[in-house]
């Protein structure tokens, strides 16, 4: 199983900046660049809380569940 994280396409479509987005959720830049990527693995809630207020959007539009093809 793979969860996939879509953070860049909602940072897109709110034209936000990967700093901007940093500053105001009060992570650094490089924690986030890693989330974005999809190299984290974990996300505390309070910091995924953080980012779905800033971009108006749920959970749900950031991380994806995308099964494994065997």
């Amino acid at each position: 199983m793979s969860i996939v994280v879509n953070l860049d396409v909602v940072m897109a479509k709110r034209k936000i900046s990967l700093g901007d987005l940093a500053e105001r959720v009060a992570i650094t830049p490089a924690n986030l660049s890693v989330l974005k990527t999809g190299k984290a693995k974990a996300v505390r809630f309070s910091t995924l809380e953080a980012i779905c207020k800033e971009l108006d959007c749920q959970p749900g539009d950031i991380l994806a569940y995308k099964e494994d093809k065997m």
